[in-house]
């Protein structure tokens, strides 16, 4: 009996130990586990260089979250129409700013370029009366800043009842900019049309579309002719194919955007290189970093050469048309106007 005691008490003994083994084997396990995590911490989480790259991480996560809940988070109030305090500056500027822009550009103070290389052309009429066909494109940063002065010189002939939010693309410069009607500007596509009413002109606009998160991009002259023909306007395709026929000549080739006929004469090209590149002298800066806001607010009380730039390409545009419909609008007599239309021939 005391030898099988012995054993009874000698069993119970290992299996104590075995479990004691076991614990220690255990708890040991979890803190290598857990030393393991904090040696991974130390080394890279805290390290400036693995917490930068964690961060980008972060950051692309959180723009991509962005970017599913709103496409275009960096283009504000695109597509949307100009209520009636911006659409009034657009239609309602007095003349005393386009004289004394003309004025300014007479005497050469103008910093910002303005091309004036014209051709002259026959007339696209429709209705008995001239017309302005324009060819741009969303994606453009110049057809982006031309569209200023574009709006202020047919604001001369006419109005315009409605206006659009718009920006050239992300990749060319993301200019603020106005569409002469909705679009969509994630496709790939050839808008026509706008809401404009004149008694001496016509207006023909056809934007060309492609996505504006991309950089400049257009599609081809058939594809666009494609486009249009699909829309169902006959007059469209008309002024179109009067494009066409112009660019089978060297003069009047069409070979980019923005692509303008005022009345009687081709532009090469925008009439303006205005993206507030000059000495301001309000503090204004580059037209890629304003807001509409800022852009309606200059028009609305010009005093910098971004101002007085559009309104002086303006009163170019202006001046084509008054040549071209024998001044028959009361804008042609503005003196600045009369002197700038003695260069078209």
């Amino acid at each position: 009996m005391p030898k099988n005691n012995n054993s009874s008490r000698a069993i119970e003994k290992y299996q104590k130990t075995v479990k004691q083994l076991r614990l220690i084997t255990s708890i040991s396990l979890v803190l290598g586990i857990i030393a393991i995590f904090i040696s991974i911490y130390s080394i890279y989480v805290v390290t400036p260089g693995f917490y930068s790259l964690l961060s980008s991480h972060v950051t692309t996560a959180a723009n991509n979250t962005t970017a599913q809940t709103s496409k275009f988070p960096t283009f504000a109030g695109i597509d949307d129409p100009l209520n009636s305090t911006q659409l009034s500056v657009i239609n309602n500027a007095p003349n005393s700013y386009f004289e004394t822009a003309g004025l300014m550009y007479l005497n050469g103070s103008i910093s910002n370029p303005i091309f004036t290389k014209t051709n002259a052309v026959t007339s696209f009429t429709y209705n008995n009366k001239t017309s302005v066909v324009y060819l741009g494109s969303i994606t453009c940063i110049f057809c982006g800043e031309n569209r200023w002065a574009m709006a202020l010189a047919l604001s001369r002939f006419g109005n315009f009842s409605k206006l659009f939010i718009g920006y050239s693309s992300l990749n060319d410069g993301d200019v603020p900019t106005l569409y002469w009607t909705s679009l969509d500007y994630n496709t790939s596509t050839t808008t026509i049309g706008n809401y404009y009413s004149s008694r001496y002109i016509n207006f023909f606009s056809i934007d060309d579309v492609k996505p504006i998160t991309g950089g400049f991009n257009l599609n081809t002259m058939p594809q666009m002719l494609s486009n249009i023909k699909a829309r169902g306007n006959q007059t469209y395709v008309n002024a179109f194919d009067y494009i066409i026929n112009l660019s089978s000549r060297n003069a009047t080739a069409f070979t980019g955007t923005p692509y303008t006929i005022w009345g009687n004469y081709q532009f090469e090209g925008a009439d303006a290189a205005d993206f507030g590149n000059s000495t301001p002298t309000s503090g204004t800066v580059a037209l890629s970093y304003m807001t509409h806001a800022q852009v309606f607010s200059q028009l609305a009380h010009p005093s910098d050469q971004f101002a007085w730039t559009e309104y002086a390409a303006a009163d170019v545009y202006t001046a084509a048309i008054c040549k071209s419909i024998g001044n028959s609008a009361s804008v042609c007599s503005l003196p600045s106007i009369q002197e700038i239309e003695t260069a078209f021939k």
